[in-house]
């Protein structure tokens, strides 16, 4: 009887497998993380870093790619900790009027047929530079709400990884469910078919960009909720963070072959990965060469897979 493992069956065992052989490893070098407040401490960045995850995987869904991701949550955080919380009208105004850009972009860009690397990159500056003109240095404060959200503790598990099986089901919800999640994902795998069957590229575009903007605003909040301030280059990291966790769990840069949970699982593998390499008493400077790697192991991992689904195919 013959075995056969399928994409998506490969999309969800590998960062699964991955992060549980993380996990088992960092209870063998600290057993006293194997504990509510341990796991808390462990995953406490996996929500924002999941959140911005999603939004880098809608618009890799139809194939662009967003090199501002990280600014643009940077500039969210301000925004959340100065206007949202001194003005809340005001900062909700803000924040829903950039979630309008976002999808802006994504009409820009398919209209014009602009490469969204270069039209991403671009943005970034601007990101970056009304960040700095809202908090020139370290500041603000997160809104009450806020904070107190993202510090509940729930009694069965950290709000951490609560947080992120949400995230991961709704998501899940949204863009494998959902008739604009196939939208969206058939503009990734062939575009013309789409059109062809009388849909809007135009209009799945926009919605992508937008569902990403809302993704990463909520990041931007939920990080201030966690670090109670601001700051120009809080989430600079993130760009790369959001593709490789995407990536880390099953996506691809073509086709619109994503997977949510997967996406999740990879945001929630990484941040742990920083934690075990700290148990290892590795150096910060080695600490990103190294998540890389594993990375690399990981994605080795899932060509090794792949090559043999389609090996049992052909026989």
């Amino acid at each position: 009887m013959k075995v056969r493992i399928s994409a998506d069956a490969i999309r969800l065992t590998i960062p699964a497998f991955s992060l549980t052989v993380l996990l088992a490893a960092v209870f063998w070098l600290q057993p006293r993380a194997m504990s509510y407040v341990g796991l808390n401490l462990l995953f406490n960045l996996a929500v924002p870093i999941a959140l911005a995850t999603i939004a880098q995987m809608l618009i890799m869904s139809v194939n662009d790619l967003d090199l501002a991701m990280g600014t643009f949550v940077s500039f969210v955080a301000c925004v959340t900790a100065t206007f949202l919380r001194e003005a809340p009208l005001v900062g909700t105004l803000i924040l829903a009027g950039v979630v309008m850009v976002y999808a802006a972009l994504g009409i820009v860009i398919h209209l014009r047929n602009l490469p969204s690397i270069v039209v991403s990159l671009g943005m970034s500056f601007v990101w970056a530079g009304l960040a700095v003109l809202l908090l020139p240095a370290p500041g603000g404060q997160a809104p009450d709400w806020v904070r107190a959200l993202m510090t509940t503790k729930p009694p069965v598990a950290p709000m951490a990884i609560i947080a992120s099986i949400v995230i991961a089901i709704l998501s899940h919800l949204i863009v494998m469910r959902s008739s604009l999640g196939v939208l969206i994902r058939g503009v990734g795998g062939n575009q013309r078919s789409v059109e062809r069957a009388g849909w809007s590229v135009l209009a799945a575009r926009a919605a992508a960009y937008g569902l990403a903007g809302i993704f990463a605003v909520l990041a931007g909040i939920a990080l201030v909720g966690l670090t109670t301030s601001a700051d120009a280059n809080i989430a600079l990291r993130y760009t790369l963070l959001s593709i490789a966790g995407v990536i880390l769990g099953g996506g691809e840069f073509i086709g619109g072959r994503v997977s949510p949970i997967g996406a999740v699982i990879g945001a929630m593998t990484l941040t742990l990965a920083g934690s075990f390499l700290s148990f290892l008493r590795i150096a910060p400077d080695w600490q990103i060469g190294a998540q890389g790697a594993i990375l690399v192991i990981v994605l080795a991992l899932r060509l090794l897979l792949n090559r043999i689904e389609s090996r049992e195919k052909g026989r």
